[in-house]
């Protein structure tokens, strides 16, 4: 009869299985058929992320899905590292064709977004609106250009054909929210998302829809990673219909199946 550590386990974890203890044996699997998913991905989706994860991993028990969050930038600039990650999302479609030699397959558009002003909870500086931004005194948080929600902002103020000065230029929105939060800043331009994050915190001025722009939240594999194959089928899975009911649900708005 075979004496291993491994025929050893499995004889126990069968035991367990015949005593009615299958709550017990369940870590008695085989660990080399299950997957970890890195998945790098842009900081505006922290919570909804986590909760996708989870959802994921009830629908594909072998795999577990872990994040790393940060600006769309930051992330994707981590990509030419060995074994960075799995999984890109960013919060706009620059970042990832900027990333395009660093990935494969189909890449899926999974959310959209919008801006709105974010400032101290009961709007102490009595910020109305966009041009308000523009008052002298006024400590005004931006993402950096380089960053989606920055350039988003920038988009809003050309448009809109005024020039914002700002206190302080961060690397991810939620870097943004955080400066608002704490005082360091008056108001500041975050994801609409962002507020739901925030909860009694921060406080919001929308920006009218004329004004306003669309946030496109992509996501894609990383090439030559650890788990190609699985990543390309989480990146298909953010498109499906329990992924999108859980986007709606932290206020994204999802495209058209």
């Amino acid at each position: 009869m075979p004496d291993s550590p491994r025929w050893r386990r499995l004889a126990a974890c069968a035991a367990l299985s015949l005593l009615g203890l299958g709550a017990v044996a369940g870590g008695c699997g085989d660990s080399s058929d299950r997957a970890t998913l890195s998945v790098l991905a842009a900081s505006s989706t922290r919570e909804v992320m986590r909760e996708l994860g989870v959802a994921y991993h009830r629908e594909h028990r072998d795999v577990q899905v872990r994040f790393t969050f940060g600006g769309s930038q930051e992330m994707a600039a981590r990509l030419p590292e060995r074994g960075a990650g799995d999984v890109l999302v960013t919060a706009d479609e620059v970042t990832m064709n900027e990333a395009d030699e660093n990935l494969t397959g189909r890449r899926r558009v999974i959310a959209h977004n919008a801006m709105t002003i974010v400032v101290r909870p009961g709007n102490p500086r009595r910020v109305r609106g966009l041009r308000d931004l523009t008052r002298p005194g006024l400590r005004v948080a931006l993402a950096a250009s380089t960053v989606p929600a920055g350039r988003y902002a920038r988009k809003i103020f050309k448009g809109a054909g005024i020039t914002v000065r700002s206190a302080a230029e961060e690397i991810s929105v939620r870097a943004v929210l955080d400066r608002v939060r704490t005082g360091e800043a008056d108001a500041g331009l975050v994801y609409i998302t962002d507020l739901k994050a925030a909860g009694v915190a921060a406080s919001s001025v929308p920006i009218p829809a004329l004004e306003n722009v669309t946030a496109t939240y992509a996501a894609g594999a990383v090439r030559d990673g650890p788990n190609e194959k699985e990543a390309a089928r989480f990146v298909s899975w953010l498109t499906s219909p329990v992924a999108r009911q859980l986007f709606n649900k932290y206020g994204f708005v999802t495209p058209a199946p």
